[in-house]
C-alpha cells in the first residue's frame, strides 16, 4: 500500500515527465515502483542533434529527475539516477554535481554514516575543489547529529580556515558559508552546555549585518545561555530588546519567562511580578495562533515565580500570581494544586477564613475526580482536606477558649452593663 507522499510523489512525476514529452523528450525514464531501475531518456528517432548534443541531454535528464526525486522525498529513486552520473565517462563536473547531491540526499534521508562516507569520498577526490567549505560544513552537521561533537566543530572551523583561502569572485559565497558555520559552532556549544562559549558566538553574530542569518534566533539563543550562565543583567537586557524587535516571534512566551527569571535573579522583584502579570494577562488575540505554546509559557512563568516569592516569604505578590494562575485553566487537574497554593498562602497571611475557602473548593470538586485521576491530584485533595479539618478544629478551639461575655444591670439606672 502506497502513503500520501508516496502517491503525491507519483503524480508529481507524471506531471514532470508530460512536460519532458511537450518539449520533444520521449522518457522510459524512473521505473514504474520506486524500487525499479533508474534509466536515462530515450530520444525520438527524428531527433537530428549530434550524439555529444544528445549525451549532454540524456546526462541533464538525469540530474533533472534526480533532483525532482529528492525534493519530493523519493530518496531511494533520487539515488538511482544520481548514481548514474558517477560512472568514469561522465564529466568531472557533472559528477561532482552528483556526488554532492547524493550526499545531501542521504542526509536528509538520516542515513548518517552512509552520508559522512560520501561527503569524504568528495574532499578525498576532489581535494582542492570550491565546494570543499560546503562539504566541511555537511560533515559538521552529519558529525553533530551522530554525537560526535569535537570532530563536529573541528570540521565547522574547517569550513572558516578553508574558505579564507578561496578566490575573492567567490567571496559573497564563501562570506555565507563562514556565517554559517559560526551559527553551527554556537549551536553545538550550546548543544553540549558550553553556555560561554555559546553566548560568545552569539554575541559575536549578533554584531553582523546580514540578512541571511535568523537574528530573532540567535538572540534567543542568547539570552538562553546568558540565564544558563547566571548573567541576569545582560539575559534582561537581551530579553527586553529581543521583546521589542521580535514582538510577535514564535519564541516570545518563552522569552518573557527568560526576562521574569533575569529580573528576578537581580532581585527585581516588583519588576519580574510586573512581567509575569503582563504575561498571564495577555490578550486571547495574541495567543489564538499558538494557545497551546502560550498556556505552557504562562503557566510555567507564574507556577514557578510564585513558588519562587512564597519560599522567600513574599506571600503577598506569590498570592497575586496563584490568584491570577487559577483562571488560566478550568481543568482540576490545574485548579486543584493552584487553589492548595492559594490556600497555604492566606495561611501564611493569617486569613484562615480565606483559606477555609480555598481548601473547600478542591474538597468539593474531589467527588468528580473518577477513578483515572492521578494520584498526585488525590494527594492535593486528601491534603486539602486535611487542611480544611484542621482549620475548622482550630476556629471550634478559639470559640471555646474565647472569655465569655456576661450581661448584668447598672443598679443605680437599671441599664445593662458588659463584663468579662
Amino acid at each position: 500500500m502506497t502513503g500520501p507522499n508516496q502517491q503525491w510523489s507519483a503524480i508529481c512525476r507524471a506531471g514532470f515527465l508530460a512536460a519532458l514529452t511537450f518539449f520533444g523528450l520521449t522518457a522510459t525514464v524512473i521505473a514504474q515502483e520506486s524500487n525499479g531501475p533508474a534509466l536515462l531518456p530515450e530520444f525520438s528517432p527524428a531527433d537530428t542533434n549530434s550524439t555529444a548534443i544528445k549525451r549532454q541531454e540524456h546526462l541533464k535528464f538525469a540530474l533533472s529527475t534526480a533532483r525532482f526525486a529528492a525534493s519530493t522525498h523519493d530518496y531511494p529513486q533520487a539515488e538511482k539516477n544520481f548514481l548514474l552520473l558517477l560512472s568514469e565517462d561522465v564529466p568531472d563536473e557533472m559528477q561532482k554535481t552528483a556526488l554532492f547531491e547524493l550526499g545531501e540526499a542521504v542526509q536528509a534521508e538520516d542515513d548518517l554514516p552512509r552520508a559522512q562516507a560520501i561527503f569524504t569520498q568528495y574532499s578525498q577526490r576532489w581535494s582542492g575543489d570550491i565546494r570543499l567549505p560546503e562539504i566541511y560544513l555537511h560533515q559538521g552537521q552529519v558529525f553533530r547529529s551522530m554525537g560526535m561533537n569535537q570532530l563536529a566543530l573541528a570540521k565547522f572551523y574547517s569550513v572558516m580556515t578553508t574558505a579564507l583561502s578561496m578566490k575573492n569572485e567567490q567571496m559573497p559565497y564563501y562570506k555565507r558559508l563562514v556565517l554559517q558555520a559560526q551559527v553551527e559552532i554556537a549551536e553545538t556549544h550550546y548543544l553540549i552546555g558550553k553556555y560561554a562559549e555559546a553566548a560568545e558566538y552569539y554575541g559575536r553574530l549578533m554584531k553582523q549585518e546580514a540578512p541571511e542569518l535568523n537574528m530573532a534566533q540567535i538572540q534567543f539563543r542568547l539570552v538562553r545561555s546568558l540565564e544558563a550562565l547566571n548573567r541576569h543583567a545582560e539575559a534582561a537586557t537581551q530579553a527586553q530588546d529581543f521583546l521589542l524587535r521580535h514582538a510577535d516571534a514564535p519564541e516570545e512566551p518563552e522569552m518573557r519567562y527568560h526576562l521574569a527569571q533575569a529580573l528576578k535573579g537581580q532581585n527585581r522583584n516588583g519588576e519580574a511580578l510586573q512581567q509575569v502579570m503582563i504575561f498571564l494577562k495577555e490578550e486571547r488575540e495574541k495567543t489564538k495562533d499558538h494557545p497551546e505554546v502560550w498556556t505552557y509559557w504562562q503557566q510555567r512563568v507564574g507556577n514557578e515565580i510564585g513558588n519562587q516569592l512564597y519560599q522567600e516569604g513574599d506571600y503577598v505578590k506569590a498570592l497575586e500570581v496563584y490568584l491570577t494562575l487559577a483562571k488560566l485553566d478550568p481543568s482540576p487537574a490545574w485548579q486543584l494544586p493552584v487553589n492548595y497554593q492559594v490556600g497555604i498562602t492566606y495561611e501564611k497571611l493569617l486569613q484562615p477564613s480565606n483559606a477555609i475557602v480555598a481548601y473547600r473548593s478542591i474538597t468539593n470538586a474531589a467527588p468528580t475526580l473518577g477513578t483515572n485521576a492521578a494520584p498526585g491530584l488525590r494527594a492535593v485533595a486528601d491534603m486539602a482536606q486535611w487542611r480544611l479539618n484542621f482549620l475548622q478544629f482550630q476556629n471550634r478551639v478559639e470559640e471555646f477558649t474565647r472569655p465569655k461575655t456576661t450581661v448584668n444591670p447598672d443598679p443605680k439606672t437599671g441599664s445593662n452593663l458588659s463584663q468579662r
